[in-house]
């Protein structure tokens, strides 16, 4: 069975379960501690982090962006990136855009510090960081607005990798109850789209053990 390892709210790993079930991939979830430094799992990925991807003939694969485009090239039955080279970069720069400054700018600061930190009892939040991120999400929010006021999607007319990337991280941001949908509505339109969908509804349900979300993910707009 294909296996992947994860970790709980996890916004790169989440990326990748959507991925896969998208593609209607069968995969078994295996929680890596990445913290405990497990030699058996350092023999995977001399990183240390995860995603890691293991496909059912042995081949190992880490980062979940080079995860994501081996699923593009390898099951391409079902497209999550684009038809045409345009739509391809459109794409791959929205992923970018969440993966690399959402996530600096917002779920570092949000889910890292009030959530990841004392999971790991690294002491009390940071508080100009957890202020940063609850001011930096509005610019974000408004940015998926902007887009969808001409798209059906984020990247298009299509439901790509960009859409799945951006709603994985604002799923871990939205256990701790710190999106302010109801001062985006627009993006709050978006996300209920993506979130009905069966491939998202897993994480939904996701729970970190001792950490309660702060509202009910499922009825999140209604």
């Amino acid at each position: 069975m294909r296996t992947l390892f994860h970790l709980w709210l996890h916004p790169f790993s989440r990326k990748v379960r959507i991925v896969l079930a998208e593609k209607n991939l069968d995969f078994e979830l295996q929680v890596e501690k990445i913290w405990e430094r497990r030699m058996e799992f350092l023999a995977l990925n001399p990183a240390g982090d995860v995603p890691v991807l293991i496909e059912e003939d042995g081949t190992t694969l880490a980062n979940s962006q080079v995860i994501c485009e081996y699923l593009e090239e390898v099951y391409p039955q079902i497209n999550l990136l684009g038809e045409d080279p345009v739509q391809r970069s459109e794409t791959r720069r929205l992923v970018s855009w969440f993966d690399v400054k959402f996530n600096r700018e917002v779920t570092d600061n949000i889910v890292g510090e009030k959530l990841m930190k004392s999971f790991l009892k690294m002491g009390e939040p940071h508080g100009p960081s957890v202020r940063a991120g609850h001011a930096n999400i509005h610019y974000h929010l408004d940015y998926i607005g902007f887009l969808t006021e001409k798209r059906t999607w984020l990247a298009g007319n299509a439901f790509s990798l960009a859409d799945i990337t951006a709603a994985a991280h604002l799923s871990a941001v939205d256990y701790t109850g710190d999106v302010p949908w109801e001062e985006h509505k627009s993006a709050l339109e978006w996300y209920n789209k993506v979130k009905n969908r069966q491939s998202f509804k897993p994480l939904l349900e996701e729970r970190i053990p001792g950490f309660s979300p702060a509202g009910q993910l499922e009825d999140v707009g209604t």
